[in-house]
Order: structure tokens, then C-alpha cells, then sequence
């Protein structure tokens, strides 16, 4: 399932008709006598737009590739503008147009900021206003010929900046509202080279691919067909700490009252000692039930045992558990990996026939009977748990089967994670164990294969660096609210990110505890935590998502509460976060509230009747429903939110589609279709919903008598509100017709 089905992170698509796009843009000029506003010639569409970056420790060159089209058959002259990134020092901009070097003019941020006030005042449109407050490169280009390309080639370098451990590295490909036309091709590619070698590697801008390459070297790469790029791409990274776990932190703060938002980002040592990962108990348990013959089920589980047998560390103990009608424990108890231990094993898991029910509370308590018996408090005691079914033999009852785990816990370190095949499986007792033991589920759908997906995770958790792990801030901030709530154990090869709310102020020491091998170890980094501070607004959604996700997982599989449906509603209207459980509270709670239906913030939703119920029955659905495709789709769709690291819009849905709970495929399709169609920005901390022609604060619903002013785009009055309210610039930048709160006054600025 992709990030569209799972998340449902939904931004909105507007055109421009007077200027074609990339991170440079062409403004077209308006020809004699054609009023503002109106344009005889069609608007200019980018072909590709492809970038490259070096990097050599802070040193960063840039080199862009862009073909544009004029699909008129008039002979076209315009302007080349290319926005300077924030925080960039540019020592060098050089362009090729069509082959001839042309020098370009620099202008400075005031310089520049008349220069956007020029074009909203001429073209009637703010959209260049989210770069005011930066430089600017401009140069004229004439001609563009009728129906041919205009292709520009131009490179600048910049010293980046350091800030809290990290160097950050942006480029504006913040697009979409320049956009005649998807493009047909995006890429990014970063070449990274850091002398001292590389710790942390962070994109929470797009989804990105990494590939190291030794400790100092890494290619960071990104690419799409045929989409319109909406977020500026954002690369942090951190150089490589002496300490086994390298800390790095980044914070973001717009003034809320809550507080502002924090990311830790703890990385392990590339290769640690073997003193440095933590040896661990681990139980294998295989579901072999009469169902597992299907489509080759058994086949695939089995091939992925020996790979998980074949790769055990030589300190771990090991156990093999077949469970059907009944549970088989191979060793009855842990034994070392030795190779005799690991071929006795294999030759066990190759007689494994699919025949029987599905006994998993038996299969639960023998995988634990060693826990009890034979645990260390050095060592963490790992379940990984497959099966294809919900429970028929033993008991069938979530409450108990739970309950049964924790009391045979006790105080030990025990995770069990689990891997339902299928959708057949409960889903809620898979999350409930997971849960309750700080672990993790992953579910395996019909079209995917099981050998690849449990070798892929066993390689992630096959060397534990850092168990049982907690955070804690000394200083002037204090931390609430973590996303994780729980902490994972940290694997060697995986980099944590946490998310977090801060309030207080200053510098702060963070620190990350845990054990190693049953010693204590901890990790400390210092770090500023200011009162207000910009430059990584996606912190604050990144939070509010796997905020979101967290709340409604407890929703799904403990029951709704007032307060939960309250933090959750609040949470996905003011950080745009619109999936089918989200939109079914909030056009819930506008309702209940008596919102004016122009100033409702999913009118799409709200006014269909068809996708009203869906949303209604599909929230009370992910509750009641414990397997089939809605229950499995809803428990992804969750974990996604949780685990979200990106920002960047989702590619389209690929594969078969999942059935929300409680709905058929149909119906499913026709609530993702509107959900779509209903336009949702997220801009420097604010979302704001399209409603007919108007694009609205979200805020604006937390003060329903507050004044209202009306200001005409591009007007005087319209420039002195961007002197008086700087911030408002990238507000007033989502469109024409905009309702903005600042302040204690409703903002309606239009034509």
C-alpha cells in the first residue's frame, strides 16, 4: 500500500497561466494593450527539470537542467527569475541558455522583494510572495520561439549552514503553483562527501533513497514522472560523532502558545564492536495451519526461517516454535547458535506441513515459557510471530490472550513482533501485542512475499546496539508528547527519529539512556531551544501526524474518548492532516459547533452524501472490524502516520486497492477521489482549506466574532498589511482570494 492509501497527506493542485515553473520561473511579458489578468497566448510548460548537488563537507554546488516549452505559436519574451535559498551565501551563478553564457543580475532581499511586489501588482497573482524576505537572481529571455524548447543550464555554489549538530542543504522546488503542467520528469540527486564520515542522513521533505558508500560518502537521490513538486526539497545531515550513538537535534518554534516542536535523530555506529550489540534471546514462531498451503505461503514463510537461522549472531540463543491445532516447541528451551543448533533447526522448519487450526494462545505461551526460565536481564528476549488466521483453537478472546503475554512477562524485556499474511488475521490482537510490548506488526498482503519481507526486517533487528531505551531533556526546555510515544530499541543500520513538543527555552542537554549487554549507557548532546525560530516548519506536521496516527490507533483498539476525538480533530484541521477517519471528525465537530457552511473546512466531504457515510461508518468500523481488508488497511494506514518521516506529497496508488472498514472498494475509491479533490495547503505553520473560491485559514474558526477587514489584491492597503504582518507573506501567497486571521481581525483579501 502506498504512502496515498496509508496516510492520505493530500495538498492541492492550482495553476498560473503567466509563468512556466522549476525552482527558476519564466514570467512571460504581458503583451501591448491586453488587460491584467488576460492573456492571449497559452502559458509555458517545463519539460524536466533535473538537479545535481555536490556536497564536500559544507561546500555545496548546485547544477539545474531545465527544458521549457512555448506551446503558442507567437514568439515570446520573458523573464528568468531563480529565488536565492534561504540561508544560501552564493559566491558563483552562472547560466547557459540554449549554449551562450549570460550573466545574471543579483539582487538583494529588499531589491527583490519590489521585484515580487511588481509581478502580483501587474499579474494579479501572489503566489511569488512565499519567497519574499529572499535574494534573487533574474535575467531577460528573448526570444522564446513559438512551439519550441528554451532549454537553461545554470550552477551556483553556497556554504551551508551548521546549526544544532546538523548542516542543512535546501533547494526550491517548492513549484506547484507556477505549474501549466504536471512536469514530466523531477529528479534530485545528492553526492555527499564528509571528510570525517557521515552520522545522520534526514530528508523531511520527500521520500528519498540513500546509498552509502563508506563512512564518508553518500547519494541521496530523488525522482518523479508527471507530478507537480509542491514543497521545497530539504536535506539534513550530521558529521559522524566519536560516541557509538551519535545524537543530532533540529527545532522549530512559530510562537504557539503549546510550545515548539523538536527531532532527535539518533544514529548508531556503521559497525560497531562486537562488544557494542547486544546479544538477545530470540524465538521464531511459524503459524502452520491448513491455510498456510495457500498461494505458497508455507513455502515463502520457510525459506525466510532459514535466512533468519542462517544470520543469527554467535552470541544468541534461539528456539523454533510450529504451532497448528496445537504448538511444537523444537529445543524446549533456548539454545545456543551453534551450526549443529542451526542445521537441527532447518531440517525442522523443512518438514513443516500446513494441516490444522490455529492455536495462538498456546503458540504464545510456549515461545514465553523461556522468558521465564531461562532470561537475563542482559539480554532482550525477542518473539517474531507469523501466522496467517485469528485464533479457533484455545482461547479466542483478545483480552485474555493479551493479558496471558503480560503476565508471563512479568518485568523482563520481551518484544514481540508480528507478521500478519494475509487479511484474514485479527489485526486488533496482532497491534494489542505489539503494543504491549513495545514492539512493532507488519502485515504481508496477498500480492507480496512473505520470504522478502521478514529477511528484510530480521536484517534491520538482527543487531540490537541500544535496548530499553528512554529521553530525557535537562536545561530550559521540557519535552512532552513524543512521537514515538514508546521508544524502540535502536538497531545498528537504522537511524531513530523522535518528534517531540517543547516548552521552556534555552540551551537544553538531551539525553538518550538505554543498556548494552545488561550495562547502562547513555548519550548526551546539547542543543538551543528557542522561543521563536523558523526554517524547519515541517517539524511541526511531521509531529502532528504521527500524533495523529497515535491517537487514533488507541481509538482503534482501546475505544473512542472525548478527549481523544478532540486532540485528533484539532490536531488534522490545523496541520491539514485529511484521511477517511480524520475528515469524519472534523466534518463532525464543524456540525456540532453550527460552522457556517462556507467556512467549513471539507465542504467536498461535507456536501456528498455518499462519502459523509462512508467516513461515518468507516470510523466506527476500524473499532468493531478485527480482520479482513478494512481491518489490516486501517492498522497500515495508521502505522504509516506514525512512522512518517516526509512531508512531500504521495505518489499515486499502485497495486490493488484496499477496502476502507466498513465500505466496499467502490466506496472507498469514491472517499479517496474526494478527499482529493478537496484543495488543502499547508504553509509556514497554517492550513488553509479551498472553498469555492476562497482559500481559508483554518484559524479563522477559532474566532467566530472577530472583525473582519476586507483588502483588494495588489492595492496599497494590500502592501502595507505585508510591512506590518512579514510572516503573512507566504499566507497570502496560497491565492487570490484568501481568508487569513492575524492578529485578532479576519483578513478577506480578493480582487
Amino acid at each position: 500500500m502506498t504512502r496515498t492509501a496509508r496516510a492520505a497527506l493530500l495538498l492541492a493542485l492550482l495553476a498560473l497561466p503567466v509563468a512556466a515553473l522549476a525552482d527558476g520561473l519564466i514570467v512571460i511579458d504581458r503583451p501591448p494593450g491586453v488587460p491584467p489578468g488576460h492573456y492571449a497566448f497559452a502559458p509555458m510548460e517545463v519539460r524536466y527539470h533535473h538537479v545535481t548537488v555536490k556536497i564536500a563537507d559544507q561546500l555545496a554546488t548546485t547544477s539545474v537542467d531545465q527544458v521549457f516549452w512555448n506551446p503558442n505559436n507567437a514568439r515570446l519574451e520573458g523573464t528568468y527569475l531563480f529565488p536565492i535559498p534561504k540561508g544560501a551565501h552564493i559566491d558563483r551563478f552562472a547560466m547557459d541558455i540554449n549554449g551562450t553564457m549570460v550573466e545574471a543580475e543579483l539582487l538583494d532581499a529588499d531589491k527583490a522583494r519590489r521585484i515580487y511586489e511588481d509581478i502580483v501588482r501587474r499579474m494579479r497573482d501572489p503566489a511569488l510572495l512565499e519567497y519574499a524576505g529572499q535574494g534573487l537572481y533574474k535575467v531577460r529571455i528573448f526570444p522564446i520561439e513559438p512551439r519550441s524548447e528554451k532549454r537553461i543550464k545554470l550552477s551556483y555554489s553556497q556554504l551551508l549552514r551548521a546549526d544544532g549538530g546538523m548542516v542543512e542543504y535546501t533547494y526550491p522546488l517548492n513549484t506547484e503553483k507556477f505549474s501549466a503542467q504536471p512536469l514530466q520528469s523531477v529528479s534530485v540527486k545528492v553526492d555527499l562527501e564528509v571528510k570525517d564520515g557521515i552520522r545522520s542522513l534526514f530528508s523531511p521533505s520527500h521520500e528519498v533513497e540513500i546509498s552509502r558508500k563508506g563512512t564518508t560518502r553518500a547519494t541521496v537521490g530523488f525522482e518523479a514522472k508527471d507530478i507537480r513538486p509542491d514543497t521545497d526539497f530539504q536535506l539534513y545531515y550530521a558529521p559522524k560523532a566519536t560516541d557509538e550513538v551519535g545524537l543530532s537535534v533540529l527545532t522549530y518554534n512559530d510562537g504557539d502558545p503549546d510550545g515548539g516542536f523538536f527531532a532527535l535523530l539518533a544514529s548508531p555506529n556503521s559497525d560497531p564492536g562486537r562488544e557494542q550489540v547486544v546479544a538477545k534471546d530470540i524465538v521464531f514462531v511459524l503459524d502452520t495451519s491448513g491455510s498456510m498451503a495457500e498461494k505458497g505461503k508455507l513455502e515463502q514463510a520457510r525459506r525466510a526461517l532459514r535466512f533468519c537461522l542462517a544470520n543469527l549472531n554467535a552470541a544468541d540463543r534461539f528456539e523454533v516454535v510450529r504451532f497448528s491445532t496445537e504448538a511444537e516447541p523444537l529445543f524446549e528451551r533456548l539454545v545456543d547458535a551453534t551450526p549443529a543448533n542451526r542445521k537441527r533447526a532447518e531440517e525442522f522448519v523443512d518438514g513443516f506441513r500446513p494441516v490444522g487450526g490455529t492455536a495462538i494462545e498456546d503458540a504464545l505461551t510456549r515461545a514465553l515459557e523461556p522468558a521465564a526460565e531461562q532470561s537475563r536481564p542482559d539480554r532482550p528476549y525477542v518473539v517474531v510471530f507469523l501466522t496467517d488466521g485469528k485464533p479457533t483453537i484455545g482461547s479466542t478472546n483478545d483480552d485474555e490472550i493479551v493479558g496471558r503475554v503480560r503476565k508471563a512477562m512479568g518485568e523482563r524485556l520481551v518484544r514481540v513482533f508480528s507478521f500478519g499474511i494475509g487479511v484474514d488475521v485479527n489485526a486488533h490482537l496482532l497491534d494489542r501485542l505489539t503494543e504491549t510490548t513495545h514492539a512493532a506488526s507488519q502485515y504481508v498482503l496477498p500480492d507480496e512475499d512473505i520470504e522478502v519481507k521478514v529477511s528484510a526486517f530480521f536484517t534491520k533487528i538482527n543487531a540490537p546496539v541500544l535496548a530499553n531505551l528512554k529521553l530525557k531533556l535537562t536545561g530550559g526546555a521540557r519535552a512532552s508528547k513524543l512521537a514515538p510515544a514508546e521508544l524502540p530499541d535502536l538497531f545498528r543500520g537504522e537511524q531513530l527519529v523522535v518528534f517531540g513538543r517543547y516548552s521552556g527555552s534555552g540551551d537544553t542537554a538531551l539525553t538518550l539512556s538505554g543498556s548494552v549487554n545488561g550495562k547502562p549507557r547513555s548519550f548526551t548532546t546539547e542543543a538551543a531551544f528557542p522561543r521563536r525560530a523558523s526554517g524547519n516548519e515541517a517539524l511541526a506536521r511531521l509531529w502532528a501526524t504521527r500524533r495523529v496516527g497515535f491517537l487514533l490507533d488507541q481509538v482503534r483498539l482501546h475505544g473512542e474518548s472525548k478527549e481523544l476525538k478532540d486532540e485528533v480533530t484539532d490536531l488534522a484541521r490545523r496541520y491539514g492532516i485529511v484521511t477517511p477517519y480524520t475528515a469524519y471528525l472534523i466534518v463532525e465537530d464543524e456540525k456540532d459547533r453550527n460552522v457556517p457552511v462556507a467556512s467549513r473546512s471539507l465542504q467536498v466531504i461535507d456536501g456528498d452524501r455518499v462519502v459523509n457515510e462512508a467516513v461515518r461508518g468507516s470510523f466506527r468500523a476500524v473499532q468493531e472490524e478485527k480482520s479482513g481488508e478494512g481491518a489490516v488497511g486501517g492498522a497500515m494506514a495508521m502505522d504509516s502516520m506514525k512512522e512518517e518521516v516526509t512531508v512531500s506529497s504521495p505518489a499515486p496508488t499502485r497495486g490493488r486497492p484496499m477496502a476502507l472498514p466498513g465500505t466496499t472498494i467502490e466506496k472507498t475509491q469514491r472517499v479517496q477521489q474526494a478527499i482529493q479533490q478537496q484543495a488543502t495547503r499547508f504553509r509556514q505553520g497554517r492550513t488553509f482549506i479551498q472553498n469555492g473560491p476562497w482559500w481559508i485559514d483554518t484559524q479563522v474558526q477559532s474566532k467566530p466574532g472577530a472583525r473582519r477587514q476586507q483588502v483588494k489584491l495588489g492595492s496599497a492597503e494590500y502592501f502595507d498589511l505585508l510591512a506590518t504582518h512579514p510572516d503573512a507573506s507566504a499566507w497570502l501567497s496560497v491565492g487570490r482570494q484568501v481568508q487569513v486571521l492575524l492578529g485578532d481581525v479576519v483578513y478577506e483579501i480578493s480582487e
